[in-house]
């Protein structure tokens, strides 16, 4: 947890109260730095998603939420969800099948890329980056489990998120992919200077985190 200090970088939950009509269904102060990982483990219908929708900007109006949520020192409150700078990454990878490989990752470039050769160039490098060169052209069915949960990694890496929430990201993975794909989900965001907030049941997920566990 925070330990009394306010730094500027991270993402930092201020005092941070959600409840649902008179029940309140949790209450953090903390601060997770850049490249850590802090876990959230609970029951179902404790409130795990509804704080990275809280955090995300997409929490339902029945939900009232006290405190503050800001990023890098600044204030999340009131601004839309694609102004954020947060990525999500979900158990299901939600690559859209119609499009090629290259396409999915495209949807994730900034609008500020917009030649086509630079466009190109982004998702090339991003393919290398996670060993698929040569992808960008196959159809998102024909990949395996690993190389999906690698597309949607690079997809929402390219939006230039400044931090990353998992909600349960690799519960559908078998034993062995699992840990591989974790590994360089946590790795990345080592290298990147990503907070972390990671929503999980597994303890294994918890585990290979390497940082603070909170239980609701």
């Amino acid at each position: 947890m925070d330990d009394g200090a306010a730094p500027s970088l991270g993402l930092r939950l201020e005092q941070v109260a959600i409840s649902l009509g008179s029940v309140r269904l949790m209450a953090l102060d903390c601060t997770i730095g850049p490249g850590e990982v802090m876990t959230v483990m609970g029951p179902s219908g404790s409130g795990k998603s509804t704080l990275l929708a809280a955090i995300t900007g997409t929490l339902d109006p029945a939900f009232a939420m006290r405190g503050r949520i800001k990023l890098n020192g600044r204030d999340l409150a009131g601004l839309p969800t694609e102004a954020r700078e947060v990525g999500i990454l979900f158990q299901d990878e939600y690559l859209f099948p119609h499009m090629s490989v290259g396409a999915n990752l495209a949807f994730g470039l900034k609008p500020g890329v917009k030649r086509r050769g630079a466009r190109r160039a982004k998702i090339e490098d991003a393919l290398a980056e996670v060993e698929l060169s040569g992808f960008a052209d196959r159809d998102p069915a024909t990949l395996s489990g690993g190389q999906r949960a690698r597309v949607a990694l690079q997809r929402m890496l390219l939006s230039e998120p400044r931090a990353l929430l998992l909600d349960e990201a690799f519960s559908k993975l078998d034993t062995g992919l699992r840990a591989q794909v974790r590994e360089l989900v946590f790795e990345t965001a080592r290298q990147r200077g990503l907070p972390v907030l990671q929503v999980t049941h597994d303890h294994s997920d918890a585990d290979a985190a390497e940082g603070e566990i909170v239980h609701l």
